[in-house]
């Protein structure tokens, strides 16, 4: 065990980012705001397809779902699973949409179908979305951050306000020109150092352990079928899921949940569509869907493995009391920093703000589109700068809100959120696209208002009374309110 040397960590974080500004300046020479909203309708295709795997993993499943491993195995494995059914229904329902309508913001296409109120009230859900979202996933990775600092440094909401302050100023300062068109190669740049930190710390516990890769696979079987967190009783590869329909995370449930997480948090959501609208036609960002939800898969079965890896490595090392552990998500954290050699450390470093730059800075850039877009109908570089600028400082005052009040995994806290908030994007879009009812305009922002709160008090009743959890599934139910409560506002 050894304590992470403080230069180490602050000349890592500088370089990586001056490697960042970089690849921001040769990107957004000439760069206006049809750059910054749309990348000139000039990405390839797989450059989009890689980049978006960082976006989508971002530094809450780097260090969140190999610490979940601990407790819940890989139940969340059906979920990614549900995530590739999802890209395929973006690919086939949503994106020639898009395309044919040649949108910039995604939600114009309410204001088309039902009115301005339905635009603003569907801009409105996506922006609260969206900022949650990802100032969860920033979160994460500064309490990260603050566990390779100085004792004095590594708690208190100050510090981790100062901290937030600082990587929101970079992150502002990177895409503030470019926009999409530098977030599609910093993506890139971003993904590889990721899975090279995630590799990397697979070969280095293997060689820790003195496992060879079969001897791997076989320890990393051996540990899921005796609990991986804990000692129980033998059980069976099935059982690596949970099959108790009573609990959010039963298995049929996380798939369904996967298809429509995956539906509304990509295909609904500006920041990820975004990207996909940077592509030059139709026929490439579907291209582009299907082989992000190939390599979806691949990189979430390797975080699970890790996961595995570093619970049996925790075990060997006495376990969570031993480590002083008290949340698992501070379990890769707090084996990089203390057990691996400082090179791992770097590399664990880089690999989260890898990670988590990505999401940010993808959630900065659409959520200035959307406000310049869809509510000020203004896109000139000046207002665009102002509105760039005011996104950070409310980036900021979030972060440290959820830091003050959060003891969740991370990961659980993601999906809780978007489940409640990402509802009434998928009612409003649904109903729009499967029914040629005329809506009252004026109901929608009720609409959204209502089906989340009513979930809310379902899912408190089902749990107290019936010991029924909905889980993630509880964005299905939040959509079908949404939808049923616009069937009520609407005629033929």
């Amino acid at each position: 065990m050894h304590e992470f040397p403080l230069a180490v960590f602050l000349i890592a974080f500088a370089l990586y980012t001056a490697l960042l500004f970089v690849v921001s300046h040769l990107t957004s020479k000439g760069a206006g705001s049809k750059s910054f909203f749309s990348g000139d309708r000039k990405a390839p295709w797989p450059i989009v397809a890689y980049g978006m795997v960082g976006a989508s993993i971002s530094g809450v499943s780097f260090v969140s779902v190999p610490g979940n491993v601990w407790v819940q195995n890989f139940f969340y494995m059906p979920m990614v699973l549900g995530f590739v059914a999802g890209y395929i229904v973006i690919a086939k329902a949503l994106l020639p949409l898009y395309y044919k309508m040649n949108l910039t913001s995604i939600y114009t296409y309410l204001e088309e179908r039902f009115g301005p109120r339905s635009h603003k009230t569907g801009t409105a859900v996506f922006m609260v979305s969206r900022l949650l979202g990802a100032a969860v996933r920033i979160m994460v990775v500064i309490i990260v951050f603050q566990s390779f600092l100085p004792g004095s440094w590594s708690g208190g909401t100050l510090h981790f306000a100062l901290i937030a302050a600082i990587f929101l100023v970079l992150l502002w300062l990177y895409t503030y020109k470019g926009g999409v068109k530098t977030i599609i190669w910093t993506d890139v740049l971003q993904t590889t150092f990721m899975l090279l930190a995630v590799g990397l710390t697979i070969y280095i516990i293997c060689k820790e352990m003195g496992w060879n890769f079969g001897t791997m696979f076989s320890e990393v079987g051996s540990a899921l079928n005796t609990n991986v967190g804990a000692v129980g009783e033998g059980r069976r590869f099935v059982d690596w899921f949970d099959w108790d329909w009573s609990h959010g995370t039963n298995a049929i449930k996380q798939f369904v949940s996967g298809i429509f997480v995956t539906v509304a948090m990509t295909g609904l959501d500006q920041s990820m569509m975004q990207k996909n609208l940077a592509c030059k036609d139709i026929k490439a960002a579907q291209k582009n869907m299907y082989t992000t939800a190939g390599i979806i898969v691949a990189v979430n079965l390797f975080f699970l493995l890790m996961g595995a890896l570093l619970c049996v490595y925790t075990n060997h090392l006495g376990g969570l009391d031993a480590l002083g552990i008290t949340k698992t998500d501070s379990i890769y954290p707090t084996i990089a920093s203390r057990y691996f050699g400082v090179g791992a450390g770097v590399v664990f470093l880089i690999g989260l703000i890898s990670a988590a730059y990505p999401s940010a800075g993808a959630a900065m850039t659409s959520l200035t589109t959307s406000f310049c877009v869809d509510f000020l109908g203004k896109t000139e570089d000046r207002t665009r700068k102002i509105v760039h600028a005011c996104v950070a400082l409310v980036f900021l005052a979030v972060i440290t809100v959820l830091f003050a009040v959060s003891d969740d995994a991370v990961i659980n806290l993601v999906y809780k959120l978007a489940s409640y908030t990402y509802g009434p994007l998928l009612g409003l879009f649904f109903f729009g696209i499967f029914t040629k009812r005329t809506l009252r305009d004026k109901a929608a922002p009720f609409v959204a208002v209502a089906a989340p709160l009513l979930c809310v008090a379902l899912n408190v009743c089902g749990k107290r009374f019936l010991g029924f959890d909905l889980g993630f599934s509880l964005l299905i139910v939040n959509g079908l309110l949404t939808f049923g409560g616009l069937w009520l506002f609407s005629k033929k």
